[in-house]
């Protein structure tokens, strides 16, 4: 979980001002926020998630502490390709995350038939993305979802309206995934250099390489 801090801080003489930190990861705020509260300076200390829901320092403990042997800080990237002349397509999603003190990279593919276009098979890597959380057991967290598909991720964000008959039942489709997971999604479109290791999986997965593989990140 990615938060801010926000705080009171007293100076001696009794004078009072609001600061409020850039994000950070919910485990460095804890640690700052424990490290202000020994100045004995800093009053009403409070943790804002991305979804604007305010955390005290024993809720945020809390929930840390809960989640510990679960899948979570999760990050996941997907990406689609569509061949035109033979109607294959390949998808490829990574997913990263923490459990039990450790990190993991998750890396799968799959080959897909009876796609129509690229958006089609954009969205249906993000499916794939969906079903290995379920099968990792990730539910009721918030999720980073990063891709380099204008479309899906415009159209997940409501920033552009879906059209096209075919993307809306997958749109539908997604959703309600996310809402059956209890998923807090945060999506980023970035550039295909950005995203390079789901295109990849998705470029082998048209050339008929199925990769599936989770390794611990050191």
């Amino acid at each position: 979980m990615i938060v801010l801090l926000t705080w009171t801080y007293r100076s001696p003489k009794g004078a009072e001002t609001i600061f409020r930190s850039e994000e950070m990861s919910a485990e460095q705020a804890v640690l700052i926020a424990e490290d202000l509260a020994k100045t004995g300076r800093a009053k009403q200390v409070n943790f804002v998630d991305r979804f604007d829901s305010s955390w005290t320092l024993k809720e945020l403990k809390g929930y840390l502490k809960g989640i510990e042997t679960e899948p979570h800080n999760i990050i996941v990237y997907f990406d689609g390709g569509f061949d035109w002349e033979t109607k294959a397509a390949g998808v490829g999603c990574v997913i990263y995350y923490d459990q039990n003190g450790k990190s993991y990279r998750l890396r799968k593919n799959a080959s897909i038939t009876g796609l129509t276009s690229n958006n089609d098979a954009e969205y249906a890597a993000l499916h794939l993305c969906l079903q290995e959380l379920e099968l990792l057991g990730v539910h009721h967290l918030p999720v980073r979802i990063i891709g380099d598909s204008r479309v899906v991720i415009n159209h997940l964000t409501e920033e552009w309206p879906v059209i096209e008959k075919d993307l809306y039942s997958w749109a539908e489709k997604i959703e309600e995934k996310m809402d059956a997971l209890g998923l807090q999604p945060e999506y980023e479109l970035v550039s295909r250099k950005k995203n390079s290791e789901a295109d990849r999986l998705a470029v082998q997965a048209l050339a008929g390489t199925e990769i599936m593989a989770t390794i611990e990140k050191r």
